[in-house]
């Protein structure tokens, strides 16, 4: 695997001068991970099925679960779509709201793009990356790019470069090494219907901003999908984002969640004696502050909070790696709910990292 590490996100002909040689690879149809404003990808020329399918092989990936295809520009889009296609009003509105930045629309699927890429299906997921080194790279590559998170299956998704290598180091070409990402989870995946606009994966942009944006009732129903059916999304079918230890989530009243956890660390928990869990703590800073928690500083993360939905987002995925590192056997989390803004995202993620083990407590 070839590494190259981008300091300077600003200057734009460095950008594309340190990118040329891992564009040169993704047009030649290698696999190079790169990083987004939500997580790191990894990338083929979504034009090249072959590349394509070396995604799937990397990631070890279910072959029915499709990939989001990255632009750099509208431009690019042209190569992604039914040659001809007019995109509808609300599909521009969006655009122009929300790209660059972690909106996927669900698009008619051109014949350019590689089968692999949308498996059994007639749409595929587009977007434009906010990302200076993702642009970059897309632009200079001259292709579309598909790519998925770039871990293993399953595995939380990686937000440094570090973590993309402790998963992949052996089986992709380029490491492209832009520092943490932003925002911590996936891209908001949007279908637009005749009568609604329906979000099959939440993420950076909320039901909120896309609802203000568009005329068409814009719904999100979680964990309803008929999972026997090929997925129109990434994030629909599979178990995602869940590190080796047990995820247990907790939201409600500040008070019943300390009562909740506090019981769980003094009972029997999934089968293993509570004399041998070993627990990590994702809480504000608040609540640890509050509540006396005799957690280990490697197994503790007090998050700012005053914002603790956005800090959960950027940080989740990083610490359930962490706290696999320090032998955790069972991750408490501090939820949040799920009714709004960020906070759908986050506890999306933690209800499939959690298999279910999500409880609301008043």
């Amino acid at each position: 695997m070839n590494r190259c590490a981008i300091d300077d996100l600003r200057d734009e002909v460095q950008l594309r001068r340190r990118v040329a040689a891992p564009a040169a690879s993704l047009r030649a149809g290698g696999l190079v991970a790169f990083p987004t404003e939500t997580v790191y990808g990894l990338g083929a020329n979504a034009l090249d099925d072959t590349a394509v399918r070396r995604i799937f092989a990397a990631k070890r990936r279910p072959v029915d679960n499709p990939l989001i295809v990255h632009i750099a520009s509208e431009s690019q889009l042209d190569a992604c779509l039914p040659v001809g296609y007019q995109l509808d009003a609300d599909a521009r509105k969006l655009m122009q709201a929300f790209w660059p930045g972690p909106l996927t629309l669900l698009l008619p699927a051109g014949p350019e793009i590689a089968p692999s890429v949308r498996p059994g299906q007639q749409l595929v997921g587009v977007r434009m990356p906010n990302h200076p080194v993702a642009r970059a790279l897309i632009a200079e590559a001259g292709v579309p790019v598909a790519a998925p998170s770039a871990n293993l299956s399953g595995r939380p998704s990686p937000t440094t470069a570090d973590e993309v290598a402790a998963d992949l180091a052996n089986t992709i070409d380029w490491l492209i090494d832009g520092g943490a990402t932003a925002i911590g989870v996936e891209s908001t995946v949007l279908l637009l219907e005749s009568d609604c606009a329906r979000i099959l994966r939440p993420g950076g942009v909320t039901q909120e901003m896309i609802a203000k944006t568009i005329q068409r009732p814009v719904l999100f129903a979680a964990d309803v999908f008929d999972l026997d059916a090929v997925p129109l999304s990434p994030g629909m079918k599979y178990r995602h984002y869940a590190p080796n230890a047990r995820v247990h989530v907790w939201w409600g009243k500040e008070v019943a969640i300390a009562s909740a956890m506090r019981a769980f660390l003094n009972r029997e928990g999934d089968g293993t004696d509570a004399a041998s869990l070993v627990p990590a703590l994702i809480a504000p800073q608040d609540f640890v502050s509050r509540f006396e928690w005799r957690v280990p500083a490697d197994r503790l993360a007090a998050l700012p909070s005053d914002d603790y939905a956005a800090a959960l987002a950027r940080s989740l995925y990083e610490l359930l790696r962490k706290f696999d590192r320090a032998g955790a056997t069972d991750i408490l989390v501090y939820g949040v709910d799920p009714a709004h803004g960020i906070s759908t995202a986050v506890m999306n993620r933690l209800q499939k990292a959690a298999s279910g083990r999500v409880r609301r407590v008043d």
